[in-house]
């Protein structure tokens, strides 16, 4: 895959958080994950703690004036990409960082883990600084000055009920609390399940998800249920630390924030796999580099909503790997065309309700009856019932219409379904559906669409097509033309869709030999 950005081009990320003279959680782990994952990490110190692997026995907080003077330094010299907040000592503090954030950081993405107890058991915040709940017993620190500040804040089962004030002891107690959480604080919110007993074999993260810009609108202000097998260890010192400073380093490198924390959670659990003891009680995560591997990835399930029941009962028709460069056209002519120069596949996308005895609907039909006649693939886009009646090889679907499309019919039709997907979140949740390809795009700026993502690059196609071309062919969309053919090659994904490469062409059919030559070259190199 594309190699990481070398050290000129690694985005900066702050961790504003406490020292682990243990060196397995706190700033030390913050450093060793942001290093390891491709950023060049700062740090601001909030508190000196006393401790090793089996307890905390002192917590001193620095200074406000050295506070300021960190932060102020780095604001200088070090402007963040992203930061990361961890171990907060007390309430001016708190107080004091929530003002300072919001004035001088605007529009800089902010991971709260609102860390109040040791992994090894030791509380880390004194009873003199902390705020009491409904029934007057200490519960933490008073976090509501970071409402409106913060893009996403990751208590786990223990921080949620002190920040709640109320016990949890169910999903569905997890659920509400989360709630009243998200509410109170905007953003999006990630609560973890590592520490609740009652989920056994798996561990469930919940995810609830703000009103993000830049993800599609059918996961904006949604939750989702994140679901590992529980890794049995005892070795988790800093896995808390890990997963926020792992999801800031993501989305300092231009991930969305539902990718950054699937990756991150894929990166905890592989270093918890991994970990191994150091001192006499529990070791540090390991530091495994990149998550590429499909089987760390969570599973994906719609908040109060099971998809299993949607899935088809005979599967769509595979395919293989290599679809080779595959041309998306909106004109029935340049249809023909390119099948007489040889693509195979390819795909007639035409937008918009389609009336009974249209031009549109003619074109469709004559498009399946050319397939036929060329022994190609000719893929339908969105109109899956003329697709159906007529016989076409396949249908391509944006995920924004998979609820409103019986997918039994196309695979009980014998069709073919490919899928869109914008980064990895919704790649997995394609994948759950075992489309015959996933179309992984925009990858460069593309004029033919309107999208809500940044484009996706080379580095991170890279990563997709690592992850899930072990489940499903893949085909790279989005800007691609002969100028950047070698480069996406090179990411390894299976294939490539080509739009103005070939449409806005002075010769359609000589760019698409030329661009399907040099594809079948990339082999031979």
């Amino acid at each position: 895959m594309a190699k990481i950005n070398d050290m000129a081009a690694k985005p900066i990320v702050w961790t504003i958080a406490g020292s682990d003279s243990g060196g397995g959680a706190g700033i030390q782990a913050d450093l060793l994950t942001l290093q390891d994952l491709g950023c060049y990490g700062c740090s601001v110190i909030t508190a000196i703690t006393a401790q090793n692997s089996v307890a905390v026995t002192a917590v001193e907080p620095v200074t406000p004036r050295m506070l300021r003077a960190q932060l102020e330094t780095l604001k200088a010299d070090l402007y963040p990409s992203a930061v990361k907040i961890g171990l907060i000592a007390n309430q001016p503090q708190l107080d004091f960082l929530a003002d300072w954030l919001g004035e001088n950081l605007p529009g800089v993405p902010v991971i709260l883990d609102p860390v109040m107890v040791a992994s090894c058991g030791g509380d880390l915040q004194s009873p003199d600084n902390t705020c009491p709940d409904k029934t007057g017993e200490r519960s933490g620190l008073d976090f509501s000055p970071f409402a409106g500040k913060i893009s996403l804040i990751t208590p786990n089962k223990a921080e949620l009920s002190r920040l709640i004030g109320r016990l949890l002891n169910d999903d569905d107690a997890l659920e509400w609390a989360a709630n009243v959480l998200w509410q109170a604080f905007g953003g999006s919110i990630l609560a973890k399940g590592g520490d609740c007993p009652w989920q056994q074999s798996k561990a469930r993260d919940l995810l609830l998800l703000g009103d993000i810009a830049t993800i599609s609108p059918l996961h904006r202000r949604q939750g989702f249920w994140l679901s590992n097998e529980r890794v049995a260890t005892v070795h988790n010192h800093g896995s808390g630390c890990t997963l926020s400073s792992a999801i800031a380093a993501f989305v300092a490198k231009g991930l969305v924030l539902p990718d950054a924390v699937l990756l991150a959670k894929a990166y905890v659990f592989e270093g918890l796999r991994q970990a191994s003891a150091v001192g006499s009680g529990p070791g540090p995560l390991a530091r495994t580099g990149m998550p590429e591997s499909l089987a760390a990835m969570a599973s994906i399930h719609r908040l109060h909503e099971s998809r299993s029941h949607r899935l088809p009962t005979k599967g769509f028709t595979r395919l293989g790997h290599d679809l080779g460069v595959y041309p998306v056209v909106a004109d029935i002519d340049m249809l023909e065309t390119l099948l007489e120069a040889g693509a195979n596949p390819i795909q007639l996308r035409i937008k918009g309700e389609i009336g009974p005895g249209s031009a549109a609907e003619a074109d469709i039909i004559r498009a399946i009856a050319l397939g036929r006649q060329h022994r190609a693939r000719v893929f339908i886009n969105d109109h899956w019932r003329l697709a159906i009646s007529h016989g076409a090889f396949g249908v391509h679907l944006g995920q924004e219409d998979i609820e409103a499309v019986p997918l039994d019919a196309i695979a009980e039709a014998g069709m073919a379904l490919g899928l869109s997907s914008h980064g990895l979140f919704e790649a997995l949740l394609a994948l759950e559906l075992n489309p015959s390809y996933l179309a992984l795009g925009h990858i460069f700026p593309t004029t033919t669409k309107e999208m809500p993502s940044k484009p996706q690059g080379l580095e991170t196609l890279a990563l997709l097509a690592k992850i899930v071309s072990t489940a499903v062919p893949t085909v790279a969309i989005g800007g691609i033309e002969a100028g950047n053919l070698p480069e996406v090659a090179a990411t390894g994904v299976d294939s490539i869709a080509v739009v103005r490469a070939v449409t806005e062409a002075s010769e359609p059919a000589t760019a698409f030999r030329a661009l399907a030559d040099a594809w079948e070259m990339r082999n031979a190199r």
